[in-house]
């Protein structure tokens, strides 16, 4: 477990790896131990007040008839070899104020918390004395993201630190950057007890809570009558809550709130709080789109923008995971792909290390598309672009997409810069000869009838990139896993409307009587794939960029194989690989693989199928393994 005050003994020089650079000030704590301790019977807190460890205390707990116990970060001991007694919890009742509905307490300007556990009939029966602890400095790795004003939520289990980077969170925004602050203070555990709250909020207002069902009613009334900029919640829980935090979004007023659960699933999961990351609705869809898409009919989306634009996973006190984008990372979630965040974390030097939560995958580049909005915002996948929000519904596509780029096509289509390929390219002297004006159709009836993938007669000069595809029927997650890997300039678009090439497969193609008199009245040229197999995927983008040469070997990139890309399974297909290239091409000899599980099998096989050779698994679990035939 991790030290509360480990944030503390950092050095004061806090660099961050991105740009600008970021600097951890002081780190005062402020944690008045003193008047927690002396709510404890005499016995108790002489037993603490000397005890070597004092300083790294997180809690007291006291049940009726066992034996007194302190926590610290590195775990918990017995205070005394004397249970607790019915006079003592009564002693330390008379020192703290008045239980609220949710059996939490605390003493008068500070940040300590005293619950409750009762029995039947009302009697307290066990207390846990919480430290509270003003940690000043906690929030250095995130600060850039709490300045660019938009809404944060802040997820991890409780006693990781929720709720004091919320209240440095308050300090900062009103203090530092002067925004108006109003923290929604149920338990009075981010401001403290009493009327006047702690100064660990600095300017920030607190606005108590008579009862913690009525939280979400004194959200609202926070908006309504004291005109905030900024509305810090802890521990929204219930879907009242929520429901009050979307709409307080969509006024225009940055929300800063906390919830429990480790990690974005766990939200997306939960049906209470599952709206302030967009919510999760099925959605049928039509034949077309199920084939063109390459999946089942009924699928879950996201039902509504995320109430929170950015989300903080604390898994540790000195290791968060960041989801800058929370409707992209719903969105993959959605279709069984795991985003990449960041992960951010402080060393032993004080430095703040920004990494990837997966090393091993590549990061797509950042696509430049001008301002959104008024915002110099960038986008870290070619999607964002074409406004895939995870409404995939043609109407909404269409919406999201006329406020990033034009309604009129663009691209290679509409530059006038589609040249005709060479007649050594395509073997085909008509095509070389022939104007594309007016051949096109004729052009277009042929692709879809030959058995080979069909280039139009028609390239690109390398200008104007990337280029845009429209899939029909082609598997969109295995195209853009050929994308990533090979790092191809080419946008997957949901709108024929800006499309540049259509790519089909030929058997669904053929029972499609309306695409090709759409295409041909639009002038997009359609490429077939008999097969929407990798090899056959990554054949036709080369061919589409003009990058296929015929004078070079082919070569195969592994990676195209493994979707996750796992280091086992990567070390599988590239054992494969060489036995086939290094053995069975050349020698003509069978070669066995080393017994994998049935899913890297599967991926073995598909790599040996891509050098059109026969391979079969034999043996018994866990030995079951590969064997590769030569041709």
């Amino acid at each position: 477990m991790v030290e509360p005050n480990n944030l503390v003994n950092a050095s004061e020089s806090l660099q961050s790896l991105s740009s600008p650079q970021l600097q951890l000030q002081d780190q005062p704590i402020n944690e008045d131990l003193q008047k927690l301790l002396e709510i404890l019977p005499p016995e108790l807190y002489t037993a603490i007040t000397h005890h070597a460890q004092r300083d790294k205390l997180v809690e007291v707990v006291m049940d009726l008839g066992r034996l007194p116990e302190v926590r610290f970060p590195q775990g918990a001991e017995y205070l005394s070899e004397t249970p607790v007694s019915l006079e003592q919890l009564n002693y330390c009742l008379q020192r703290v104020g008045t239980f609220s509905g949710d059996n939490r307490a605390g003493i008068e300007r500070t940040l300590h918390r005293i619950s409750a556990i009762r029995n039947r009939t009302g009697s307290v029966i066990g207390l846990t004395c919480r430290v509270g602890r003003a940690v000043f400095g906690t929030i250095a790795m995130i600060r850039d993201l709490v300045e660019t004003g938009q809404s944060i939520l802040m997820l991890g289990r409780p006693g990781v630190g929720k709720t004091t980077a919320l209240r440095e969170v308050a300090r900062v925004l009103a203090d530092d950057l002067g925004k108006r602050v109003v923290i929604i203070d149920t338990s009075n555990e981010i401001a403290g007890d009493g009327d006047v709250p702690h100064p660990a909020i600095g300017r920030a207002r607190r606005m108590q809570v008579a009862r913690p069902e009525l939280q979400h009613q004194v959200m609202i009334e926070a908006v309504e009558n004291h005109m905030p900029e900024v509305i810090v919640i802890d521990e929204i829980g219930t879907e009242l809550e929520a429901l009050a935090a979307r709409t307080i979004a969509e006024r225009g007023v940055q929300l800063v709130g906390t919830a429990h659960g480790n990690r974005l699933e766990n939200l997306m999961k939960n049906p209470t709080l599952s709206d302030l990351v967009g919510g999760i609705q099925a959605v049928t869809l039509g034949d077309d789109e199920a084939r063109r898409r390459g999946s089942q009919k009924t699928v879950l989306e996201r039902k509504a923008p995320p109430t929170f634009a950015i989300a903080i996973e604390m898994l540790e006190r000195q290791r968060w995971i960041i989801h800058e984008n929370v409707a992209d990372s719903m969105d993959q979630l959605l279709r069984s792909k795991e985003p990449n965040p960041e992960v951010r974390t402080v060393n032993q030097a004080g430095e703040v290390v920004i990494s990837r939560e997966f090393v091993d995958r590549p990061v797509p580049p950042r696509v430049p598309l001008g301002t959104e909005r008024g915002s110099d915002r960038t986008y870290d996948r070619p999607d964002e672009r074409l406004g895939e929000r995870g409404f995939d519904s043609f109407e909404s596509s269409r919406r999201d997409s006329s406020t990033i780029y034009p309604l009129k096509p663009t691209g290679w289509r509409t530059t006038g810069q589609m040249t005709p390929i060479s007649e050594a390219r395509t073997g085909r002297k008509e095509f070389a000869a022939e104007k594309p004006e007016q051949d096109f159709a004729q052009l277009l009836d042929q692709s879809w009838q030959d058995d080979n993938l069909i280039h139009l007669g028609f390239t690109a000069n390398g200008e104007d990139l990337p280029l845009h595809v429209y899939p029909y029927g082609v598997s969109r997650q295995q195209l853009e896993q050929v994308i990533q890997v090979l790092n191809l300039p080419v946008i997957l678009t949901k709108d024929m409307e800006n499309a540049d090439v259509i790519l089909a497969l030929r058997s669904n193609l053929k029972h499609q009587s309306k695409l090709r008199p759409i295409a041909r009245a639009r002038h997009i040229p359609i490429h077939t794939l008999k097969a929407g197999t990798i090899p056959q995927i990554t054949k036709a983008l080369r061919r589409l960029l003009d990058m296929d040469d015929p004078a070079m070997p082919e070569t195969t990139d592994v990676r195209l194989f493994a979707p996750s890309g796992a280091q086992d399974e990567i070390e599988a297909l590239e054992e494969a690989r060489l036995a086939v290239e290094q053995i069975v091409i050349p020698k003509g000899q069978p070669v066995e693989l080393l017994p994998r599980s049935a899913k890297v099998r599967k991926m073995q096989h598909e790599l040996v199928e891509h050098y059109r050779l026969k391979s079969n698994s034999f043996g018994d679990e866990p030995n079951r393994r590969l064997r590769i035939y030569p041709a």
